[in-house]
């Protein structure tokens, strides 16, 4: 069972009941009577989830902060701070106030759900499904988890916009963006309705995405490379220099973020058992062959292996095992963030100045094409000859035509949602700062404030 299944199941099928007869005490000849117990959440998995949902938080802030912080230069340190913490706050009040019915909330049709608005009707003994038949979680603990997924993948689409795009602006793109884009790619890759009819499109097909392939990586690295392309470039690309301000800021952020994905990966098997302990391994193995395989490909293109390198290959091999951590056994899992560490690199470092659009912190560069490759990817490492868990009735051509046509409707739908989103954006507040605040850094001209004070 898949994590597409897992969360379809656990949006479409709380309480399942399991049936007792009960002895008639002190009547004779009486019959029995069947009476139905709803399962109890185990307190062990209960735990695990919400340290799972905790792990992801601390990918936000201050991991992911800290990450695309130091890549930026000194004047705009305070300002992708802000916006990072900004945005997952509202996509947080979002989220229970309409994010989850859209997503997850019941019944309604191939692209959105319907239902729970504000979160109606759940309370603390709510539960939804899980991989195991009659093992339940508190639904509360599953609407957090999935809170803190939607909330980082607006902030990743930040990293291609940096240094230039208004606050205000972030704030209006990421209402609509969430609302058109999100909720219905989440929908549309992890809810199983009562009919064929409310199914989500893309888990119809059988599509594998254990954690988020084409739902975070290649949705917000589309929306990212969507955006600058509309927000226009930053005034001196390619002509001044624009280095890190501090590797030792995008270290420590690294560092969270493979910390933090433990819980992103293992928690989503929404229980503390095997399965999270494959997702566990796979997101050790996979990480470190991107951090490897980034600073090979380095080498091969003539440049030294390097820390900024060390770390974007990190993130790569991390992206790239996202919806293959539980479809794929370790030695699968270091090819995938393998093959992520060498083609992130190679159009990092080579066809982005070529193109010459600016996508600042490379997200589509990483996130993007990761997610491309290890949502495709999971087809081949489901192979038993892989270590996969794939069964002796699988048929690798059929799968992986699967996983290339969600891969193509997450492109489209983020592609063409984001561009809406933005265009809104930019219609409301204009979009971009202005040159003079560009020039002075968006610490100061957005925020008042600056992120260092010598």
């Amino acid at each position: 069972m898949t994590f597409a299944n897992k969360f379809a199941a656990g949006a479409g099928a709380v309480g399942l009941s399991l049936f007792a007869a009960l002895p008639a005490w002190a009547q004779e000849a009486a019959p029995a009577v069947a009476e139905a117990a709803a399962p109890t959440p185990d307190k062990g998995d209960t735990a695990w989830m919400m340290i799972s949902t905790v792990l992801v938080m601390a990918m936000i802030v201050p991991g992911l902060a800290l990450f695309y912080g130091g890549l930026v230069r000194t004047k705009n340190m305070a300002s992708v701070l802000t916006q990072i913490l900004a945005v997952a706050a509202l996509a947080m009040i979002m989220w229970v106030m309409f994010g989850y019915s859209l997503a997850f909330g019941g019944d309604a049709n191939r692209f959105v759900s319907a239902g729970k608005w504000f979160l109606e009707g759940v309370t603390a003994d709510s539960t939804v499904a899980t991989f195991t038949d009659g093992v339940v979680i508190p639904e509360f603990v599953f609407i957090a988890f999935q809170m803190t997924f939607s909330a980082i993948t607006v902030a990743l689409v930040l990293g291609g916009l940096v240094e230039r795009m208004k606050f205000s602006a972030v704030m209006v793109f990421a209402i609509v963006w969430l609302t058109i884009v999100y909720y219905p790619i989440a929908h549309m890759v992890w809810y199983l309705g009562g009919d064929d009819a409310s199914t989500g499109l893309i888990f119809g097909w059988g599509a594998l995405d254990f954690a988020g392939g084409t739902v975070v990586h290649i949705n917000a690295g589309v929306a990212a490379l969507v955006g600058g392309f509309i927000i226009g470039k930053r005034s001196g690309y390619q002509k001044d220099i624009m280095a890190p301000h501090s590797l030792t800021m995008t270290l420590i952020g690294t560092g969270l973020l493979w910390v933090g994905w433990f819980g992103f990966n293992a928690g989503s098997a929404l229980e503390a058992n095997g399965s999270a302990g494959l997702a566990l391994i796979n997101t050790f193995t996979a990480t470190a062959a991107g951090v490897l395989f980034w600073m090979l490909t380095e080498r091969a293109l003539g440049h030294k292996g390097s820390l900024l390198g060390a770390c974007s290959g990190a993130i790569a091999g991390l992206v790239a095992v996202t919806p293959a951590a539980g479809n794929s056994g370790p030695f699968g899992a270091i090819l995938l963030g393998a093959v992520a560490g060498i083609v992130c690199c190679w159009f990092v470092m080579k066809m982005k100045p070529k193109l010459g659009f600016d996508d600042s912190l490379d997200v589509f560069g990483i996130h993007g094409l990761g997610g491309i490759i290890g949502s495709v990817g999971t087809a081949v490492t489901m192979l038993a000859a892989l270590g996969g868990p794939a069964g002796d009735d699988y048929v690798l051509g059929t799968q992986l035509w699967i996983q290339i046509k969600s891969v193509l409707v997450a492109i489209l739908w983020s592609g063409i949602g984001s561009a809406i989103a933005f265009y809104i954006a930019k219609l409301v507040t204009g979009g971009r700062v202005s040159e003079e605040v560009e020039r002075e850094g968006l610490d100061l001209g957005e925020h008042g404030e600056r992120a260092y004070n010598y």
